[in-house]
């Protein structure tokens, strides 16, 4: 005879009689207890969120269909937080000798019934679409949906998932691809500017060209942003027109023929003949935009850290001596430990650890010799204290690192804000350029010789930069309000001295051409001046004609005032002689008005957002020459001394499948639109 099941080992209720055909089976007592509330009345109780319900009343018994919806349905608080943590059903794949692991535990007890997260549906769709992004996302090889420790992984947490093939999670990442596309372009499509371009050319080792080109544009709201659009295969890097077949094929993708601003690309792989090709799509695509003069021909951080190299190889074997001595301490634990120790004994105050720098970045040779700088006094010593140490830099080695420190310092500074989160306006450009500028064309003129003799070469360098982009950046800077021309006259007059004035009025009239140019394409307005109802309504057009801007005035039937209303024609009267004075420009009135205040919160994107209506042609202006870029890499890459490679297994797939995932990971950096949760439209088959 079978025992009668009794929760909690509580006595049975000798009123009550056991049904001994039934016992507890139901899972849902793995979540009850029963608990005796008085004579005849026993109810369930919830084990986690301690409700308790009807089960045996008198001879009535409840059952337990409720107590499954209580569970099942996600009535319950704590079940229902518990289903949110633990989606997929755990497994345990057995092993070959029949044994599923290594517990000694006896199999738990199998129950019938429906399961406790039944209502939490499989979705194998969603599942694939979150490996396509994890793919993407973290640059893992499309071959691993077809390694035996993914399969056997994901099997672990669900046993009824489908491991794609490589050809369909292929499919899954470019349909993914275009779907981020769509958004892309919903969002360009939006814009009130222009976008810019910057050019970044990577190969591979079988010789071909990957040309990276990203967008730079301010959106409706005043955010700029930053995207990659696309990753065009060029079979011949070195030719000419390798640049130029790129951004047309990158204008049509995006509707952008008309709406093309600037053009930055690295001269590393440019020729004359090759600019001269850009410069002509560019004034074909924009022929107000300074007739094709918006071309950026040198990144500025490839710039820098060309400086910086010829700075480092003109010190070469300085620099070899500081470097081997940091490789003495660093590469033996007991030379660290005496190292130390002097360090202790001399209580030399400085922090620094040394390290060895990692020769593909510039900076770390930089942060290498600095901080080797500050323990020169260590260093110093060191043979004293350790007799192997024999190869010391002498005082006036390490005078000449400590000048070559302060040129590399410059240049690292003016390269660090690029390697932020977000992409700085094109304001704080010029603050950096003509700073390097001044600092370079100083010390070229030093009378120490070591000093002059390091730093001509630099300036002579880096002045074809400056005489090349100094007019655009100057131009971009006077949009910002805390500075308009003040500062373009104030940094001109020390970089060119007697000769500044001739170099500001280029500049002034730079910007009076480009102002034009958005005059030219803005809109006619209709300006109706406001007057009381009953007077006489008065339209007030102005209608271009060459460069003389025409009042026309129309008078409208319906006047309520009488013949003899002295007042009239007032307003006609003042109409005629405002027409005929010379009214300020926006550009004028901006550069008329005080300075902004210098704080250090000061956002310009938002001023031009609060002063649109004030300056609607100079904002769309301002939004287009704040977005413009100077450099061609990413914040990874500001640094980097080796260029751009493609690995063999980029290179190995197909050009439309490497672009969707470069793309694609560039654009799920940032936040999702609410649509980005839908089904993708398109799908491609492979």
């Amino acid at each position: 005879m079978e025992d009668t099941f009794t929760p909690n080992n509580e006595q049975p209720n000798p009123e009550i009689q056991p049904n001994k055909r039934r016992r507890k089976k139901s899972i849902v007592w793995e979540h009850f207890t029963v608990e005796t509330v008085s004579a005849g009345c026993t109810r369930a109780c919830c084990k986690q969120c301690k409700k308790s319900f009807a089960y045996i009343t008198g001879s009535k018994l409840a059952g337990t269909s409720h107590l499954k919806r209580h569970i099942a349905l996600g009535i319950c608080p704590v079940s229902r937080r518990n289903q949110e943590r633990n989606q997929l059903t755990p497994y345990t794949p057995a092993s070959q000798d029949g044994f599923t692991g290594i517990s000694t535990d006896a199999p738990k007890r199998r129950y019938r019934g429906t399961p406790v997260y039944a209502n939490i549906p499989f979705d194998q769709h969603r599942c694939n679409q979150e490996i396509a992004k994890m793919i993407i996302m973290h640059d893992y090889p499309l071959h691993i949906v077809e390694h035996s420790g993914f399969i056997n992984f994901v099997h672990s947490l669900q046993p009824q998932f489908n491991v794609a093939s490589f050809n369909s999670i292929q499919g899954d990442c470019v349909a993914l691809y275009l779907r981020e596309k769509q958004n892309l372009s919903n969002t360009l499509n939006g814009i009130p500017g222009r976008v810019s371009l910057t050019l970044d050319m990577w190969t591979s080792d079988e010789n071909l060209g990957y040309v990276f080109l990203t967008g730079h544009f301010i959106d409706d709201e005043w955010k700029l942003h930053r995207r990659i659009l696309n990753v065009v295969m060029v079979s011949s890097p070195e030719s000419d027109d390798a640049y130029g077949q790129a951004v047309v094929a990158c204008l049509a993708d995006w509707s952008l023929e008309s709406r093309l601003f600037t053009i930055t690309l690295d001269q590393s792989f440019s020729s004359e003949t090759m600019m001269g090709n850009l410069r002509g799509v560019v004034s074909v695509k924009n022929p107000f935009m300074f007739n094709g003069q918006l071309l950026i021909r040198n990144c500025f951080a490839r710039i820098l850290c060309s400086l910086a190299q010829d700075a480092l190889g003109a010190m070469a074997d300085t620099v070899k001596k500081i470097r081997d001595s940091v490789k003495y301490v660093k590469t033996s634990d007991a030379h660290e430990e005496k190292f130390l120790e002097l360090k202790h004994q001399l209580q030399v105050p400085s922090t620094k650890t040394l390290f060895l720098n990692d020769y593909t970045k510039w900076n770390s040779t930089y942060h290498m010799l600095a901080d080797a700088c500050e323990l020169k006094e260590v260093f110093t010593c060191l043979d004293t204290f350790d007799p192997d140490y024999k190869e010391a830099p002498s005082p006036d080695d390490w005078r000449q690192v400590e000048t070559l420190c302060t040129f590399l310092k410059l240049f690292y500074d003016a390269a660090i804000i690029f390697t932020g989160k977000t992409y700085p306006t094109a304001n704080t450009f010029y603050h950096e350029v003509w700073k390097v500028q001044l600092e370079l064309t100083e010390a070229a003129k030093s009378h120490d010789p070591f000093i002059s003799n390091l730093t001509k070469p630099l300036q002579d360098k880096f002045d074809r930069y400056w005489k090349e982009t100094s007019l655009i950046l100057a131009v971009a800077v006077v949009m910002d309000p805390r500075f308009k021309m003040k500062l373009v006259e104030f940094s001109f007059s020390k970089i060119y001295g007697a000769e500044a004035e001739m170099w500001i009025k280029i500049v002034d009239e730079g910007i009076r051409e480009l102002f034009v140019d958005y005059v030219t394409q803005q809109p006619l307005l209709s300006i109706q001046p406001y007057v009381d109802e009953g007077s006489e309504v008065i339209s007030q057009s102005y209608l271009e004609e060459g460069n003389d801007v025409i009042p026309k005035t129309e008078m409208t039937d319906g006047s309520l005032l009488s013949d003899s209303d002295r007042l009239s024609d007032f307003d006609v009267y003042i109409s005629e002689i405002s027409g005929g004075q010379d009214m300020r420009s926006e550009l004028d009135q901006y550069l008329d008005e005080s300075l902004m205040p210098r704080s250090q919160d000061f956002d310009v994107l938002d001023w031009w957002k609060l002063n649109k209506l004030k300056y609607p042609t100079l904002s769309r202006m301002a939004s287009d020459l704040l977005s413009t870029p100077i450099t061609t890499v990413g914040p990874d890459n500001v640094f980097d001394t080796v260029s751009r490679k493609i690995d063999r297994y980029q290179s190995s797939l197909r050009p439309v499948t490497l672009e969707a995932l470069i793309c694609s990971k560039d654009w799920l950096q940032y936040p999702a639109e609410p649509d980005m949760l839908l089904q993708p439209i398109v799908k491609m088959e492979f």
